[in-house]
């Protein structure tokens, strides 16, 4: 089974609050992850034991540039976020170099299986 992995602790409350439905990754992942797919979202750091959280669906997955993302992408990725520029340097931090507004990046939309 493939996972979402968050590396930080600061999700894992938002997560299991369903606050967070959506997380924002660099690069095209459709072929990764795919609607309809299911997927373990888990948590913990590269190379680290990590935490399953709980079983998901991925609902949708939209491909575009960061510059592009609408209002209710960045939301759904964080609730604090109002514009694409604020995304770009927290995945500056995750991903450890530039990020600008015409890279490409996935919105992978997924929602809680109950089990």
């Amino acid at each position: 089974m493939k996972a979402l992995n968050f590396y930080s602790t600061v999700y894992q409350a938002n997560l299991l609050a369903a606050e967070k439905r959506c997380t924002i990754r660099l690069g095209d992942k459709r072929d990764k992850y795919r609607e309809g797919d299911l997927v373990w979202v888990t948590y913990g750091n590269r190379f680290e034991p990590r935490q399953k959280l709980f079983t998901a669906v991925i609902d949708r997955v939209v491909v575009k540039q960061l510059g592009e993302l609408t209002a209710e992408e960045l939301q759904a990725e964080d609730a604090n976020l109002k514009h694409p520029e604020e995304l770009a340097r927290f995945l500056e931090r995750i991903y450890n170099r530039p990020v600008t507004a015409d890279e490409t990046v996935s919105a992978i939309f997924f929602s809680r299986v109950l089990e």
